[in-house]
């Protein structure tokens, strides 16, 4: 993906998940914002990895002098760690809204922002 298009991603994201955080208290907004910056990084490049899985395998050769055998891509091990810290991440920021307002639980906005946690891009 070329950077400018990469960028707009991120960008859409993040406008995305910032409308779902507004309401935020301001002492807790500067961990939200860094938080979402992460996230909408984490969902594009996850994005990207997912197709670069698709498309050449979760398996290469790996030749080592005359050895040969196959060993987990880089996207995959890639993919595998980002997974983690982007459900950790996503986590964090979910528990922040919730906390900031319980009655919002159930509300449309975190009913939204609960589908965008189970339905990434």
């Amino acid at each position: 993906m070329k950077k400018k298009a990469k960028e707009a991603r991120i960008s859409a994201e993040k406008e995305r998940l910032t409308t779902l955080m507004d309401g935020v208290p301001s002492s807790s907004a500067e961990v939200v914002k860094g938080l979402i910056e992460r996230v909408s990084f984490m969902n594009v490049t996850l994005s990207e990895l997912e197709e670069d899985i698709n498309k050449n395998g979760s398996i290469e050769l790996f030749k080592n002098g005359s050895q040969e055998f196959y060993k987990e891509s880089a996207s995959v091990k890639t993919y595998n760690t980002m997974i983690n810290r982007y459900t950790a991440a996503v986590k964090e920021l979910l528990r922040l809204v919730v906390e900031n307002d319980k009655t919002k639980i159930g509300s449309p906005e975190v009913d939204e922002f609960m589908n965008f946690l189970t339905t990434r891009e």
